[in-house]
């Protein structure tokens, strides 16, 4: 059967997220919470599709399951319970700690094992669970914004699933041969490109929706560990279980060298560049992808801006800072002037920059390809053809910078 939603050739990840959330909505597919753009959503006939999860021989035979905190997997979170499983669920955004173990009152009855199932519920009836104990989880259920048959998954582009496998491989809990499901609506079933999946990218086994069970025979191997040669100081500030981690892997021998002691790497922790920058599995928090500076007048030796037009006019400023970490162009400071379709981003220096030029420059992003090239007063002699000014930020544009990347 083929897929509802197609792609056009060149299609990004981010595209593909766009597609499915506006097709999603557009055809009123969705429950609260509305709307479903850069959420998991939360589908109609999820708990249709998660009563498929006890049909599974590996569902039926696991004694610890983890499954993520979103609204489509409550149901898949309750099952667990009812079945007297152990159920593990993953904090937050990690900001306390990998995840937690669900502990419902002895002799619990159906209704209250649905409460502990509940965002609520995992907050009331649970007790953290430490790096460093011996659990070892048989299933791993995730949410997916789209997902092929082949396995490939895609997420909403934060990479906190990604992450939590790779902490759990760290500290031992899953294995290549740990099972993953994602449960989803059957029109997030897609047809992604594979030259989107990275090593990093978590894949899954089995696709649950509410018509069918997809075995997906995915040979891909997922996230092996935290590759700390991609992590910086301040995103091991933000997630305060990484930096434990790191230490344990320390003590046990193993390279932990952050990005930012790497030789020639930025020695500022502060810096945007260091907010953004991703682990293995992906990036921190959204909000924290850069910082604001409101004056030109103290740019740093080198820093080169890179100008980006014709962007699409109904793009966030949120939905382009996936763009641009999908495409590895993090930049120390973003000036987002979406209502005249254009932005300006600053690196830290000119290699860095032309980089990032070669890998926009013509990107299409919902059909319309953007335009990527040095600011003019950052131009080499060898560049040809006009390109705009950086502007100066007036006090009234910085403001609107402000409120519109906060």
């Amino acid at each position: 059967m083929e897929p509802v939603i197609s792609f056009y050739p060149g299609v990004t990840k981010w595209d593909i997220r766009k597609k499915v959330w506006d097709y999603i909505e557009d055809n009123n597919l969705a429950n609260f919470p509305r709307p479903v753009h850069n959420r998991i959503p939360n589908f109609k006939g999820a708990s249709q599709a998660a009563e498929k999860l006890t049909g599974l021989e590996e569902f039926r035979t696991s004694k610890t399951i983890k499954v993520n905190p979103d609204k489509p997997q409550q149901q898949a979170r309750f099952l667990t319970l009812d079945a007297r499983k152990t159920l593990l669920v993953p904090t937050p955004r990690l900001r306390t700690g990998l995840f937690n173990k669900i502990v419902p009152p002895e002799g619990a009855s159906k209704d209250i094992l649905k409460i502990c199932s509940t965002s609520q519920g995992v907050k009331e009836y649970s007790v953290p669970i430490g790096l460093d104990a011996k659990v070892q989880v048989d299933l791993v259920v995730v949410g997916s914004v789209a997902v092929s048959e082949k396995g490939w998954r895609i997420g909403k582009g934060e990479g906190f699933a990604d992450m939590e496998y790779a902490m759990m491989v760290s500290m031992g809990a899953v294995s290549q041969s740990t099972i993953v499901v994602t449960i989803v609506h059957d029109c997030q079933v897609v047809d992604i490109p594979e030259e989107l999946v990275d090593t990093h990218d978590l894949t899954v086994d089995y696709i649950l929706t509410p018509s069918k069970v997809i075995k997906t025979e995915c040979k891909h191997p997922n996230p092996k560990g935290i590759i700390w040669s991609k992590v910086d100081l301040n995103l091991l500030g933000k997630i305060p279980i990484l930096k434990k981690l790191r230490e344990m892997e320390k003590e046990a021998g193993k390279d932990v060298t952050l990005k930012t002691e790497l030789p020639g790497a930025t020695e500022n922790p502060s810096s945007a560049e260091a907010e953004g920058a991703q682990a293995v599995v992906g990036s921190a928090n959204n909000k924290d992808f850069h910082s604001v500076r409101k004056t030109e007048t103290t740019r740093p030796d080198g820093i080169t801006t890179v100008y980006i037009g014709n962007i699409p006019q109904n793009l966030s400023v949120r939905e382009f800072k996936t763009v641009l970490r999908e495409h590895d162009a993090v930049p120390l400071r973003l000036n987002w002037q979406g209502a005249k379709r254009r932005a300006f981003l600053d690196y830290k220096d000119p290699g860095t920059a032309e980089s990032v030029v070669a890998a926009l420059k013509g990107l299409s992003i919902t059909g319309s390809s953007i335009r990527a090239e040095l600011a003019k007063s950052q131009r080499s002699q060898c560049n040809r053809g006009p390109a705009p000014r950086r502007p100066k930020s007036t006090e009234a544009e910085s403001a609107a910078e402000v409120k519109s990347l906060s």
